[in-house]
């Protein structure tokens, strides 16, 4: 998302996911998650925004190596897929990984209207950021997603609600129903707030 007050924001996070999927690879650790079975956990709750759908556009927002798009395709859905990341090294192995399915691009802007935009991730690690100013670029990359989505648009973020002697300074953990209720005034009457996935984390669907 081409804001200009994200600039300072997105360098910070950029070097810390350059620097890991360097030293992992194109797997979970490579992207920060803590194993394979919860990144495709939190996939398997973007499925109530394409409830229904077989085929459709898709942003795919801090897409990471493209692992999303594995995802659906098996799910057997036909997707007309822009992945797009900050990271150099991410965009790199993504098209390494799929040559001749998607589009992978550099960059924070989706670019184009979709059907359908999601952001897996992205909101976690605040590399020292004030909460303040973290919880600012929250809200405009969610206006991102909104703009760049005709059907609806899904997000996750760590929730307030994590037990307090895991969590860490670094990471960004957001208050669930500061959320849903922006979203449900903002951006959509129907608004699905899922929190019951066993992560400490929750998603948000917004379908328009």
């Amino acid at each position: 998302m081409s804001d200009p007050d994200n600039k300072l924001i997105l360098q910070k996070v950029r070097g810390y996911f350059d620097e890991k999927i360097v030293k992992f690879g194109p797997n979970h650790l490579g992207v920060g998650w803590n194993s394979t079975e919860s990144q495709i956990v939190r996939f398997e709750q973007f499925r109530r925004l394409f409830a229904g759908e077989t085929r459709f556009s898709l942003n795919d927002v801090g897409c990471g190596y493209g692992h999303l798009l594995d995802f659906l395709i098996s799910d057997r859905i036909q997707v007309d897929y822009r992945g797009i990341d900050i990271s150099d090294e991410m965009i790199k192995q993504a098209k390494e990984l799929h040559p001749g399915r998607g589009e992978f691009e550099l960059t924070s802007d989706c670019g184009r209207v979709a059907d359908f935009s999601v952001a897996s991730g992205i909101f976690n690690v605040k590399m020292g950021v004030p909460n303040e100013e973290w919880t600012a670029y929250v809200l405009r990359t969610i206006a991102a997603l909104d703009r760049s989505s005709s059907k609806g648009f899904a997000f996750n973020v760590l929730t307030r609600y994590s037990d307090k002697e895991k969590m860490r300074d670094d990471l960004y953990y957001a208050d669930p129903g500061f959320l849903f209720d922006l979203c449900k005034t903002t951006y959509s009457r129907n608004v699905a707030l899922l929190h019951d996935y066993g992560l400490y984390e929750f998603t948000v669907i917004v379908k328009k």
